[in-house]
């Protein structure tokens, strides 16, 4: 079986460490793991590929130039024809595998053209998140490539419900879109052990560990998190707040952490490698996704099933669809968005009880090990385009 994996967002660092460059490299690995030839088309590769991804065959497709934005996304909308080629030379693939980009649309023309499952994979409202959050000049070129694209796919992988509905909002017939949320590789992390983790603070005499894992963007929530972090700090100054990322957010976390009085508490780690985050993850007592309240959530966000892998308690807001994954008082604590006094009343629930921090994690780790690995992932993808992969137990495991 060969299979085509497509990335042409220049955002995307395919062997970065952001979560996008994590979840590529995980639904590659998942389709290697199944006896699959993968072949990575990609515009940014952002470094050398894991030790473990070294075998994958990997075509550099052309970067659009540096400078003004207009330029920059006619450029993008040019590359098509390189894809194509590179696609034709390379081919003839068994499955065309695209994560979804502003300018990309002839892979999934491609699949269809040839009479392969051409499947696409949506993580995000583009064209919106790029006009809100940046700056989109050609936004009726995007929405006639978002057009195209979506008609062209066979069928439609959303992240997430929110995904979901945006797509079906765009006029795509409810039974291409489907639902296959992030996942974990079970192998990467690992229940965290007696000195470390969930009450490890009670035992070690380290201080009480809140940690966040992630992109320092606004819409992570990183203010309301220093503020409920200097309430429980006034009470209880033996605590720590651990940041494990980098982002443009770094600076107002500096800033206001010094303004709270709670500079010498917090630990910024920058970013990190993803092989160092299961050590990062097992220095926390508790792992936070404070999100403000926002219309629209859409995020499956990496981090969380990430911290539940490590048998971390998650305190998470309650928006979107988190509920689905965060059971609240069952996996985790959930708590309305944009309330730090009700994070903080969270965060010192579980300082004050390390049993039922310890009991969240596991039943956490549970839930996550049971129904979101990256096997379990890559066995919907591949039923989805009407493959089978070679070895049972990766059907195994899918839950919506």
């Amino acid at each position: 079986m060969r299979i085509a994996y497509i990335c042409t967002d220049p955002g995307v660092p395919v062997f970065g460490s952001k979560g996008s460059s994590i979840h590529v490299q995980e639904v590659v690995r998942g389709f290697a793991r199944t006896g699959a030839e993968v072949t990575l088309f990609a515009t940014r590769l952002g470094g050398d590929p894991p030790n473990d991804l070294r075998g994958i065959a990997v075509h550099r497709l052309p970067s659009p130039p540096c400078g003004e934005p207009a330029a920059r996304e006619l450029a993008g909308l040019a590359a098509n024809s390189a894809l194509r080629a590179a696609l034709a030379e390379h081919g003839p693939f068994d499955l065309v595998y695209e994560r979804y980009a502003l300018w990309s649309r002839d892979a999934m023309e491609y699949a269809r053209a040839t009479g392969r499952p051409g499947i696409l994979e949506v993580n995000a409202p583009l064209i919106e998140e790029q006009a809100r959050h940046r700056i989109l000049v050609h936004r009726t070129e995007a929405e006639q490539v978002a057009t195209r694209v979506f008609a062209a796919a066979r069928a439609l992988v959303a992240v997430s419900p929110g995904v979901g509905a945006y797509l079906a909002e765009q006029g795509v017939e409810p039974a291409r879109i489907h639902i296959v949320p992030n996942g974990v590789d079970p192998g990467r992390f690992r229940a965290v052990g007696a000195s470390h983790g969930p009450g490890a603070a009670t035992r070690s005499g380290r201080p009480f560990t809140v940690g966040f894992l992630g992109t320092l963007k606004p819409w992570h929530g990183l203010g309301v998190l220093l503020d409920a972090f200097a309430r429980g700090h006034r009470d209880a100054p033996d605590r720590r707040l651990l940041i494990v990322g980098e982002g443009p957010e770094r600076g107002m976390i500096e800033s206001v952490a010094a303004r709270l009085g709670i500079a010498s508490a917090l630990v910024l780690t920058g970013a990190v490698a993803p092989h160092q985050v299961p050590g990062q993850l097992a220095e926390m007592d508790v792992a936070v996704a404070p999100y403000p309240d926002q219309a629209g959530f859409y995020f499956s966000p990496l981090k969380i099933v990430e911290y539940m892998a490590a048998g971390l308690p998650v305190v998470a807001s309650r928006i979107g669809d988190l509920h689905r994954i965060v059971r609240h008082e069952v996996s985790g604590l959930l708590c309305p968005p944009g309330d730090p006094g009700a994070l903080a009343s969270a965060l010192d629930r579980l300082r004050r009880d390390p049993a039922m921090g310890r009991r969240l994690g596991a039943a956490g780790r549970e839930a996550v090990l049971g129904n979101h690995t990256w096997d379990a992932v890559v066995a919907r993808i591949l039923d989805l385009a009407g493959l089978r992969p070679r070895h049972p137990s990766q059907r195994e495991g899918y839950s919506a």
